[in-house]
């Protein structure tokens, strides 16, 4: 979502104000998140982190994708998750972060100094009520993604991906999922390849297929538009609410 942001950007204007973490905040808890907040921008395949680095700040995804990586003491690196906007960085009370995070596209984090953001939690039962609501979701998209990579074919994982991203960036804009529906990949096709646990030709293979049945169309290498996203769900294995088709 391209949306111009300023260093002085009110947190009642900002583009992910109903789906982060300040969503349930009331206009004086606002003023004291406006005090301690700044943005910071990041390029893509830029580190913002690095595993078992001291995090001084926690904050939200505004606008970009990160990926969140597991590295083995071979170098072998997995990806085991996606930072999307609306999405939190950091865990308060814990001072490093267990996972590499990088940028994919360029991102925009609204970050919070880490002290001030902690002592304000302890007073404004709004801020941890909707962190515990995110940290469920979270557990829950993990248990799905686990169900996506272990019983799904390649043709169901490239579909359920993009109704993720499509869900996500229509809640974002606070959008109804129906009908026609557009999507901006934040991943490359060798990125999808790690993420989804397939081969790059396999994607590509997939992604033609999808096409040539007229699942999806492309315009570019990153846009995709998906004329019926009840058919894309399908596809996913899916049913219209979001579970398994018996």
């Amino acid at each position: 979502m391209d949306v111009p942001l300023l260093a002085d950007q009110k947190c009642s204007e900002c583009p992910i104000r109903h789906r982060a973490v300040c969503a349930r905040c009331d206009s004086d808890e606002l003023v004291q998140l406006d005090a301690m907040k700044y943005y910071r921008t990041y390029e893509v395949g830029q580190t913002i982190t690095w595993a078992g680095d001291e995090m001084g700040f926690v904050g939200s995804v505004v606008r970009g994708v990160a990926t969140l990586s597991n590295t083995l003491e071979d170098g072998r690196t997995q990806m085991v998750g996606l930072l999307l906007p609306s999405d939190f960085v950091g865990r308060p009370g814990r001072s490093t972060s267990p996972y590499d995070i990088t940028a994919v596209s360029e991102v925009t984090l609204c970050c919070f100094r880490r002290g001030p953001f902690e002592r304000l939690m302890a007073t404004t039962p709004h801020i941890g009520e909707r962190l515990l609501d995110m940290t469920l979701d979270e557990l829950d998209a993990a248990r799905e993604w686990m169900l996506v990579l272990g019983r799904k074919t390649a043709r169901e994982k490239i579909a359920s991906l993009l109704t993720i991203i499509a869900r996500r960036e229509a809640a974002i804009g606070m959008l109804p999922v129906t009908g026609e529906v557009t999507v901006t990949l934040p991943l490359t096709r060798e990125a999808m390849a790690d993420y989804l646990g397939l081969t790059l030709e396999t994607v590509s293979r997939q992604i033609s297929a999808l096409k040539r049945d007229g699942v999806i169309r492309l315009e570019g290498q990153r846009r995709i538009v998906v004329p019926d996203i009840h058919a894309l769900i399908a596809e996913a294995g899916d049913d219209v609410d979001g579970g398994m088709i018996a």
